[in-house]
């Protein structure tokens, strides 16, 4: 039989109690994002409530999610299921809740720069405005959107110091601002007034709006490609570099967690997988075989 058409007020309804439980257990707004988006596609593929749907049907859509060529990634998998879990709570459907496959931590490692490699990236960029965006992510190990949301405010040059406000978890926190970044703030902030963001977007009407997500992304892509770096590197490679080079450095493992904005040591302790530490440096038995 036929699922009855979802219709526009009933997905209204859907979203809204979505966003409310969302926004009270105090995940951000891209989270929304991801479970509203994921469960969107579900409805057109369907033509019915995902309330509406028996457990076979949906553990055949997360299959056909899992098996065709052309699916979306990984993370829209993830966030299927996420999405529906919080779905089914909120309408207390316990046992739709529990077919849901469960979603295992990735055991991939990070991709991590070398010092030399950030060196090099960082003095690629040929604007001024570009070098900084490159130089806060690895400098502060912010997130992308802790970027984008920086506001001139949060800049403390006289204690050296960078507020980031609402990171994730809506978690706020201080991280130590460089001399090198403070000299290239001041000069960018000189010639450019940026305003409220540090750095600034525009949208449809050219009203000032803080840069884009894919403003971000543009400036880290157009910065390895003309570094000849062959690694594949996102804005959160910077991230994952200043946290290996930190505990290469001689930081402990606490304070990169706090620096880091982690709720739970455990995602802050796969940074031990990839930096160089120990007693002994790890070296390969190449080096030593012919090192005479």
């Amino acid at each position: 039989m036929e699922k009855a058409c979802f219709s526009v007020p009933e997905f209204k309804n859907c979203y809204q109690k979505l966003q409310r439980s969302v926004s009270v257990s105090g995940k951000s707004q891209s989270t929304l994002t991801n479970y509203a988006r994921c469960l969107s596609h579900l409805v057109l593929y369907f033509k019915c409530s995902p309330l509406d749907l028996d457990e076979e049907q949906i553990l055949d859509y997360l299959h056909v999610l899992k098996s065709k060529n052309k699916t979306p990634s990984e993370s829209f998998f993830k966030h299927t299921v996420y999405g529906l879990r919080y779905l089914y709570r909120i309408y207390d459907l316990e046992t739709k809740r529990i077919v849901l496959p469960e979603i295992k931590r990735s055991n991939k490692l990070p991709v991590v720069l070398s010092q030399n490699e950030v060196k090099q990236i960082l003095k690629t960029p040929k604007l001024l405005k570009h070098r900084l965006i490159l130089a806060l992510l690895y400098g502060c190990g912010l997130r992308c959107f802790e970027l984008r949301n920086l506001q001139l405010k949060d800049l403390d040059f006289d204690r050296k110091t960078l507020h980031v406000r609402q990171g994730k978890g809506r978690k706020d926190r201080y991280v130590p601002l460089s001399a090198i970044l403070i000299r290239g703030l001041t000069r960018y902030i000189a010639a450019e007034h940026p305003g409220q963001w540090v750095f600034n977007g525009n949208d449809k009407t050219g009203k000032a709006v803080p840069l884009s997500t894919r403003g971000v992304q543009w400036v880290v892509r157009e910065a390895k490609k003309h570094s000849g770096i062959a690694k594949e590197i996102s804005s959160h490679s910077f991230r994952h570099s200043y946290a290996t080079h930190l505990l290469e450095m001689g930081l402990d493992i606490m304070s990169i967690k706090d620096l880091l904005g982690h709720a739970d040591i455990q995602t802050t302790l796969v940074y031990l997988h990839v930096a160089q530490l120990g007693r002994q440096k790890p070296f390969s038995p190449l080096d030593r075989l012919y090192s005479e």
